[in-house]
């Protein structure tokens, strides 16, 4: 067996493992970091050569907490309804003409157009004409009466166009129209709901959660969904959550919408150094910054700075586009648990703790113990076997 000398050897690599420790004192920047600092935060909105500028918010009071949602675009609050009997594109037509004496559509004595029949019946005729569809310019045609503008009336104005159309062929002809089949004056519903399709509007006053519920409701949690409403080529979306809240966030729908029920989860990130760093989904349509903390399990207690809570989010500018801003809150203040309280959360926010700036020492003394732990741990056994004495 070969014995090592043991003091000789042993306090050389007690001396390695003291350089080693002096070099890694040396190096504390390079050490493993899960984000910058508070300051560094600050010191990033306040640098010219920052590549991405953003709007820092100190939320020190009510007065600079984000306002609430907008609401529905005006266009959704003040369109007025159109009436619900109005013709459109598309829509089948029942017409029957009731015609008095000289008749052109009945009996056996009825004429050719442009010429008037032999014989005339005393009694009233009914004649209902093959149904008839309007055009996708708006129009039908009529025997006698040629090609009439259908859309946009109602039925019994395009039966006294009909009517007048036929006087002096038909003896005081009387005309009745109803919509067999309406295409025009209906939505089409899709996505998470349990019958999607065609659904007529019969009042012209339905809301946005009237023909989700007339589609048989939706499937899963209304905070998960999102109503995307196509109307006139323009594309709008609303949380589910948000529209079933209450009449002031309901909006009218409209005949020729195009309404789609998508799932579009709620999620914010935590980043940091925070108990957990993971995507949360919103337990509720409303989470708070207290709860989203909560939720994150803290700062660490061992990395993160409770004085360096932030939120990053896009919000929309003046101009209308979106742009970055940064809101920070103390939470060594007892105030900002009252401001964290009413400070609403947003999908896709990103909550970031920062890394306490005293932490780096902590770290440096876990890593020597790190290494020095295994290399004790051998010593001791060799000694325990006698190979160092």
């Amino acid at each position: 067996m070969v014995v090592i000398s043991g003091r000789g050897a042993h306090g050389r690599r007690r001396a390695a493992l003291l350089l080693a420790a002096c070099a890694l004192l040396s190096g504390c920047a390079t050490l493993p970091i899960s984000g910058p600092t508070g300051s560094e935060v600050e010191a990033a909105n306040r640098s010219k050569h920052q590549p991405l500028k953003f709007k820092l918010v100190e939320v020190e009071d009510f007065a600079v907490l984000p306002r609430p949602p907008a609401p529905p675009p005006v266009e959704f609050q003040q369109t007025p309804p159109p009436p619900s009997d109005l013709i459109g594109p598309d829509d089948v037509l029942d017409i029957a003409i009731y015609e008095a004496g000289v008749t052109l559509f009945s009996g056996p004595g009825a004429s050719v157009r442009g010429t008037l029949p032999e014989a005339a019946s005393n009694g009233a005729q009914a004649e209902h004409l093959p149904l008839i569809r309007v055009d996708d310019e708006g129009y039908v045609r009529l025997p006698y009466a040629g090609r009439l503008r259908a859309a946009g009336h109602t039925p019994a104005e395009l039966a006294h166009m009909i009517r007048d159309a036929l006087r002096g062929m038909s003896q005081d002809p009387q005309v009745v129209v109803n919509i067999q089949q309406t295409i025009a004056n209906s939505v089409i519903v899709g996505g998470e709901v349990t019958k999607p399709g065609r659904l007529v509007l019969t009042t012209n006053r339905e809301t946005l959660s009237d023909a989700i519920a007339l589609a048989g409701g939706y499937h899963g949690e209304a905070r998960d969904l999102t109503a995307q409403v196509v109307r006139r080529g323009q594309s709008y979306s609303f949380r589910l959550s948000d529209v079933l809240s209450g009449p002031s966030r309901d909006m009218p729908v409209l005949p020729g919408d195009r309404i789609e029920v998508v799932s579009q989860p709620l999620t914010f990130a935590v980043m940091g150094a925070s108990g957990k760093v993971d995507q949360m989904p919103f337990p509720a349509p409303a989470v708070s910054l207290a709860e989203a903390v909560a939720m994150a399990g803290g700062a660490n207690p061992g990395l993160g700075d409770a004085k360096a809570v932030f939120v990053f989010r896009f919000q929309p500018a003046a101009d209308g586009t979106l742009a970055p801003v940064v809101y920070h809150i103390n939470m060594m203040r007892a105030g900002a648990f009252f401001l964290s309280q009413r400070f609403e959360m947003r999908d896709k926010d990103v909550l970031y703790i920062g890394n306490a700036a005293s932490n780096q020492p902590s770290k440096l003394i876990n890593l020597i113990s790190q290494l020095f732990t295994p290399v004790v741990g051998v010593e001791s056994g060799l000694i325990g076997t006698g190979v160092i004495k």
